[in-house]
């Protein structure tokens, strides 16, 4: 299992090395100056949201899927809300920042992350359905990437 951790995070890594390449195929368009500000207050939600995940997460933290000795499952703060707060605020951040580049390479490299991820949560997912007793049942309440309206979430 632990070499799958290794690809997916290679490979997520590959995508930001690529995504933070100066592209160069704006095609001479210039954003509007109102659309401009918003793709940067979206960069920086984004941004927001990585380090809520972060904090939330604390000493579990870790860049590879397999699960820390005594870890416990997360689920209070914005893991109430999203089960990948993280790859949700890395992917506003990137589209947002490929937006206001102008960039369409940026914003497909954007997309193909997406399924990286989606991928990856969908793997990390299965371990800790194995780890977690009380984990489908977060899963079935809380959303992948978005806030599912539910019971638990109105609380």
């Amino acid at each position: 299992m632990l070499k799958k951790d290794i690809v997916y995070l290679l490979v997520q890594f590959f995508f930001f090395a690529l995504f933070f390449i100066a592209w160069e195929d704006n095609f001479g368009i210039e954003l509007p100056q109102w659309l401009a500000h918003i793709c940067l207050v979206f960069v920086g939600l984004g941004i927001f949201v990585i380090v809520l995940g972060i904090l939330n997460l604390s000493d579990s933290l870790s860049p590879i899927s397999s699960k820390e000795k005594h870890a416990a499952l997360i689920s209070y703060g914005i893991y109430k809300y999203v089960r990948h707060p993280i790859y949700l605020g890395i992917l506003i951040a990137m589209i947002a920042f490929a937006i206001y580049s102008v960039s369409v390479i940026k914003l497909v490299i954007a997309f193909a992350l997406i399924v990286v991820l989606y991928l990856k949560s969908s793997y990390e997912e299965k371990l800790l359905i194995k780890d977690f007793s009380d984990y489908k049942d977060y899963k079935d309440s809380t959303g992948r990437f978005f806030p599912k309206k539910n019971d638990r979430n109105q609380q």
